[in-house]
């Protein structure tokens, strides 16, 4: 088959990916002029010109991204080279916090919940106990909860060291507007999966190196072909399949971004007993809400060395940031050291402000006073909201039309993993070449 893929984010080439493995004639296109989509590497340079790379925001993987890893392998990538791993953790930097050994589950929640730093014993019996009737319960909840309504009656420490944070790094969404239920999913997954699982996978190099751009190569030395710039304009039905601006393809994957592919599906000239469940469609995709992520790069003002971190990621308490990056110990590169990653999920604002209250953060929590911030980079559509019971479009659109991006329709909310798994799942409905 011939296969236009609309999109060459996470989901578009693990889609590309799967479908050249399958044996079908590929063809990305991408209206921007770099990979990754919302998981991107950036071009950067420090104020004395060195270049350097950077990313669009600070994404980590975890153990459970089982479908993330397996798509580097068949690749040619290692990723034992390229993520840092390590136990979950989720320390603050006056050394309080939860970190879980290396164990298997559920012994290793259980043995880091009970060993937790700065809580009672009173609040962790209660987080022991709130735990086990998560897992006797099979993960499982109303659909309707709140993470905050799901969360009810934990001490306030809990939630808001451990709950707040947790919920807005997996979805984005502040904890009183998040799915219960889909929290519920992520902590199964990951915690409870197998040993590994719930194991923090950090990026020692930039987005674009970790998977789209050796995906690229990996396409384009078996003879398929990813086309940059090149923003979609139109969709027709075509005698066999579907004309993509006007080229014939018997198979159309959309791993744009849901106001993209709605645009392109809602303008579609289709065969009238389509059009109703294409504007449906495209309805449902344009109604997704969506929120920002902001990340703030910093480093001292002048070019005397600093320490590192206690550890690569720290948890913050004080805001804006949720969470800081020592890049430099995940990058050895000259460029990266002393450089700090601060990362604002569910981000609201403006940007000169935001960069403020991180320097003051940075000072009072950190005790890094001087530090100068040397690019910041706002996502206003870094993902999708996940509240409760949020209605997402299907992967089947029509006939030889589908789409695969992380906000399709799926048990996860917006994450790498998820986007891989769409992207592998539309690819494997066309069947083989």
């Amino acid at each position: 088959m011939r296969v236009a893929i609309i999109g060459a984010g996470w989901a578009g080439m693990a889609a590309a990916v799967s479908a050249a493995q399958a044996g079908h004639a590929v063809t990305v296109l991408e209206a921007s002029r770099s990979l990754g989509g919302r998981a991107r590497g950036l071009d950067a340079s420090l104020p004395d010109g060195r270049p350097l790379r950077l990313d669009n925001g600070q994404h980590i993987l975890i153990g459970a991204y089982s479908q993330c890893l397996q798509l580097m392998r068949d690749i040619g990538l290692q990723p034992e080279a390229l993520l840092l791993r390590q136990p979950l953790t989720l320390r603050y930097p006056d050394g309080s916090g939860l970190a879980l050994p290396d164990a298997a589950p559920p012994w290793d929640a259980a043995w880091g919940i009970a060993r937790a730093r700065g809580w009672h014993w009173r609040e962790r019996l209660a987080l022991l106990q709130q735990a086990a009737r998560w897992r006797a319960n099979g993960f499982g909840c109303d659909p309707a909860l709140s993470v905050t309504q799901l969360c009810a009656g934990l001490p306030q420490r809990l939630f808001d060291e451990l709950i707040e944070p947790l919920c807005v790094s997996a979805l984005n969404t502040p904890a009183a507007q998040a799915c219960g239920a889909t929290f519920l999913r992520v902590l199964g997954d990951s915690l409870f999966a197998g040993r590994g699982g719930s194991h923090l996978l950090l990026p020692r190099t930039d987005l674009g190196a970790l998977l789209p751009e050796p995906a690229a190569r990996w396409l384009q030395a078996r003879g398929q072909r990813v086309r940059l710039g090149q923003r979609v304009q139109s969709l027709a039905r075509g005698t066999r399949g579907w004309l993509v601006d006007g080229q014939a393809f018997d198979a159309v994957l959309l791993a744009c971004s849901s106001t993209e592919a709605a645009r392109l599906v809602n303008d579609a000239q289709a065969w009238a007993a389509e059009r109703q469940a294409l504007l449906a469609w495209a309805e449902t995709a344009r109604r997704l809400p969506f929120g920002a992520i902001a990340t703030v790069y910093a480093q001292p003002a002048d070019a005397a060395p600093t320490a590192p971190l206690p550890a690569p990621m720290l948890a913050l308490r004080q805001g804006p940031a949720q969470f800081v990056f020592d890049r430099g110990q995940l990058d050895a590169s000259a460029p990266s050291q002393g450089l700090l990653a601060f990362v604002i999920s569910a981000f609201e604002g403006e940007r000169q402000a935001l960069e403020a209250s991180v320097l003051t953060q940075a000072a009072q929590e950190l005790g890094r006073p001087g530090l100068q911030v040397l690019q910041t980079v706002v996502e206003r559509r870094a993902t999708f909201l996940c509240t409760p019971q949020l209605q997402r479009p299907a992967m089947q659109i029509a006939p030889g039309l589908l789409a695969c991006a992380d906000y399709v329709a799926g048990p996860y909310p917006a994450t790498l993993e998820g986007a891989v798994r769409h992207g592998m799942a539309a690819a494997a409905a066309l069947g083989g070449g």
